[in-house]
């Protein structure tokens, strides 16, 4: 396992920046739109990346954690026919240009609600967290676009999509990984009247069983699956080791928690309730090949307040590496 990032370079002085803290390897947003996205352009994109001496791990597909009525492909998970059809085809044709540019996967989100927050927390000394509360969320809880989505519905969007584009994954030796729902929510009550079947780790086991493919997996949002859970300090490993011993771990956000299910502060990477050294142990424990990287980051004080508050979590992830794969 090693090092990644996914935050996306404003410039090229961001790259030198990255080069500098010894990311190796990257999560890319190519420019423009996915129509831009030919196997041509791809290849310029990724020997430009390569050329600061970082390689190009992952893309997202245009599946992003924006709420629906902000989706670049609404209709795969509005389950709208012919025009789902024609999206997921759009899709594929991403993942075959991937695999003629040398870029070996891809992650992507199957949601309706996006990422779902509260109002923000103050952190240690003053840094600014996000944080969310049910409690508090449902007080102003409309439904979105896709109206009511019970859990048959959800199931079959998202089978509809798995079931198509898979294989062509498959045929082009592309990785998918998908992204659980963040954060779960109570089932089967949902929220905004939508049930967030990969909001709970049962519901993640259940996806990796729509498909046998080697290249059907998840984005484990180590952060996400913990926020599922009610004592995440205590079980987190267990759960990294299901789908970890089971190679469906494709990429990590590699990120730290304080609270419980349906109400918790995402923390600095240091001072969470998990265990982040020993999580890192698991993960070295099942074999885990890949990027373990910054997701989300209390925001620090300063002219850069992202960068200072990723960088601080970079340094923090590459010595956790070196420690854990030293003492092997």
């Amino acid at each position: 396992m090693h090092l990644g990032t996914q935050f996306s370079p404003r410039s090229d002085e961001d790259l030198r920046v990255f080069a500098q803290l010894g990311i190796e390897h990257i999560c890319g947003y190519p420019p423009g739109t996915q129509k831009d996205w030919t196997a041509e352009n791809l290849t310029r994109y990724r020997e430009h990346i390569e050329s600061f001496g970082i390689t190009v791990d992952v893309i997202p597909l245009p599946l992003s954690s924006h709420e629906i009525s902000k989706a670049e492909n609404p209709n795969i998970m509005l389950g709208k026919s012919p025009e789902r059809d024609r999206e997921i085809e759009d899709v594929c044709n991403i993942i075959r240009a991937c695999a003629e540019a040398g870029i070996p996967a891809v992650k992507y989100n199957m949601t309706l609600l996006g990422v779902v927050s509260t109002e923000r927390q103050a952190w240690r000394g003053g840094a600014s967290s996000r944080a969310f509360n049910y409690a508090t969320a449902v007080q102003d809880s409309p439904l979105t676009i896709a109206g009511e989505v019970d859990a048959d519905t959800m199931w079959e969007r998202i089978d509809y999509f798995i079931q198509r584009v898979v294989p062509v994954a498959d045929e082009n030796k592309i990785r998918m990984a998908c992204h659980p729902h963040d954060p779960g929510m109570p089932r089967p009550d949902g929220f905004r009247g939508v049930d967030r079947v990969l909001g709970s780790v049962d519901g993640l086991k259940k996806f990796m069983d729509l498909h046998t493919s080697p290249y059907h997996g998840l984005n484990f949002c180590q952060g996400t699956v913990s926020e599922m859970l009610e004592k995440p300090g205590e079980e987190i490993y267990d759960v990294i080791r299901y789908f970890g011993s089971r190679n469906k771990i494709f990429n990590v956000h590699f990120r730290n928690i304080q609270g419980t299910f349906l109400d918790f502060v995402e923390t600095f990477i240091d001072d969470g309730d998990v265990d982040m050294f020993k999580a890192a142990e698991v993960y070295n424990e099942v074999g885990y090949p890949y990027m373990l990287m910054p997701d989300h980051v209390p925001e620090m004080a300063g002219d850069n307040p992202r960068m200072v508050g990723f960088a601080y979590t970079y340094g923090y992830i590459k010595a956790v590496i070196e420690a854990v794969t030293r003492s092997n």
